[in-house]
């Protein structure tokens, strides 16, 4: 019997629009939740908003705003990708609600109770943009966070609590052993370089004085939790955790397969500070985290910092949402960086959707409507085929993709061969319903496709099964960009 299945991506700091790195990887989540979905598993699809912390601290007083009108301004567009994308996520947490406050002063008590948590003064670098203390091995040549450049670290010298990660190095190794808790491999051995490297407690609160927004630490007014010690434990509080009134915690991640995606610059909060909190607080661990890559733009890394993002929603008005989804699932690399411009994205959505899928749809269904009548589709034209699932399954989204595409090509090819466009106008009636004939098998291919597209373009897929069931498309699939 298939165990229910949790996945959850990050959620995003809501000081600005989400970009379109943050877009890969709902889409990619959305894909997998839709896949399990398909091989009928009960799915709980997490997302949500990150929304305490300095650096909206500061921008809510730059903009002369309440720190909650701000977040709340932020959070709504974060929330609107669910309708610009079509995800099928059934959970958002906002690190704002009460019940998730609630959470993280509960993980900090049991932290707490465990003997991990600890008071003391401490002077050192501190960068704002990934609000953390910054260790001499974390600087670049020119003693700045790599990933916040144009930032200058802070020395900041302050009394805060601080978590004993430390004391969780043994165990970290032995849970980073298993090839299966990070994917890409190289990512696990990032992991495992940066434990074997020694571990240093780190800092879990800020004054209240200097810093106001965020979760209050239990018993004692004067700190907020640090926004990460806050943040991650939205992946449980979305379940209910630790009441769990309706027994999600307890059926999809405590019994369940669980899995949590998350960009490449993640795997020190997601992969170690994490699950050394769940070690502490006796919760079992994340079974499995998948990193992806960077979206880059003109070789530059894409964040709200530099100022080089590019908008989801921009890419919808433009292609639309089903094209959004398929360039985002089959042209950017799992993994690896991609460098993405509208040249290309202009490219591959003419040549693969407009010129390719569409055209080929919109052909094979129109001979059908002129010379056969409805297809019956038989059962194992809706099973998805295992090199496919595989593929899925490994996070290899653009290979899935290919798959599926190069059934495309082979359509178009045995088209060209067999030309049925001029066999069913014969006046040979065996040349006629020979090409009749073909017409019904490539009516069939159009369900396969359609089936395989689901978890990636749900509803190109429905359109292509309608327009199979109903010899008629009503409209081009993919218009062609003006």
């Amino acid at each position: 019997m298939n165990k229910p299945f949790y996945l959850t991506t990050t959620i995003p700091y809501v000081n600005a629009e989400p970009h379109i790195g943050f877009a890969l990887e709902v889409v990619q989540a959305d894909i997998v939740a839709r896949s399990k979905r398909l091989e009928g598993r009960e799915v709980f699809f997490n997302a949500g908003s990150d929304e305490h912390g300095q650096k909206i601290w500061e921008k809510a007083k730059e903009a002369g705003e309440d720190p909650q009108t701000y977040v709340d301004r932020y959070a709504a567009s974060v929330k609107r990708l669910k309708e610009e994308l079509r995800l099928s996520y059934n959970a958002f947490v906002r690190t704002t609600d009460s019940q998730h406050k609630s959470a993280a002063q509960e993980l900090w008590r049991r932290c707490a109770g465990a003997g991990d948590i600890y008071k003391k003064r401490y002077e050192g670098l501190y960068c704002i943009g990934c609000e953390k203390f910054l260790a001499e091995k974390d600087l670049d040549e020119n003693g700045n966070c790599p990933l916040h450049p144009a930032q200058k670290p802070v020395l900041l010298s302050e009394e805060n609590y601080f978590f004993r990660l430390s004391k969780y190095q043994a165990k970290l190794e032995q849970y980073l052993s298993d090839p299966e808790v990070i994917i890409p491999e190289h990512r696990r051995q990032e992991a495992i370089e940066f434990v074997r490297g020694g571990l240093e407690d780190f800092s879990i609160s800020r004054e209240k004085e200097r810093l106001p927004w965020g979760v209050p630490v239990p018993d004692d007014a004067a700190q907020v939790m640090y926004v990460w010690f806050d943040a991650l434990t939205n992946y449980i509080s979305t379940l209910g955790w630790p009441e769990d009134g309706n027994g999600d915690f307890q059926k999809f991640w405590v019994e369940g397969e669980t899995l949590q995606m998350a960009g490449k610059d993640q795997v020190r909060f997601q992969s170690i500070m994490w699950q050394a909190m769940l070690f502490s607080a006796n919760i079992p661990a994340t079974q499995k985290v998948f990193y992806h890559g960077f979206i880059t733009s003109g070789g530059q890394r894409m964040s709200k910092s530099l100022g080089n993002v590019i908008s989801p929603f921009d890419l919808v008005k433009r292609y639309g949402i089903e094209a959004t989804r398929y360039l985002l699932a089959r042209h950017v690399h799992p993994v690896e960086d991609t460098d993405v411009t509208f040249e290309r994205l202009d490219e591959w959505y003419t040549a693969n959707l407009a010129n390719g899928l569409g055209n080929q749809v919109s052909r094979i269904v129109k001979l059908a409507r002129e010379h056969v009548e409805p297809v019956e589709i038989p059962e194992d034209a809706l099973r998805l085929e295992k090199p496919f699932t595989d593929s899925l399954d490994a996070f290899r989204f653009s290979e899935a993709m290919d798959l599926i595409w190069a059934h495309i090509g082979k359509a178009d090819g045995y088209i060209q061969e067999t030309q049925p466009f001029k066999m069913v106008k014969s006046s040979d009636e065996k040349e006629r319903e020979a090409g009749k004939e073909i017409l019904r098998r490539l009516m069939v291919h159009l369900v396969r496709i359609a089936t395989h597209l689901a978890p990636v373009m749900p509803e190109t897929a429905e359109a292509i099964l309608q327009a199979v069931k109903t010899n008629h498309l009503s409209a081009p699939l993919f218009p062609r960009l003006s």
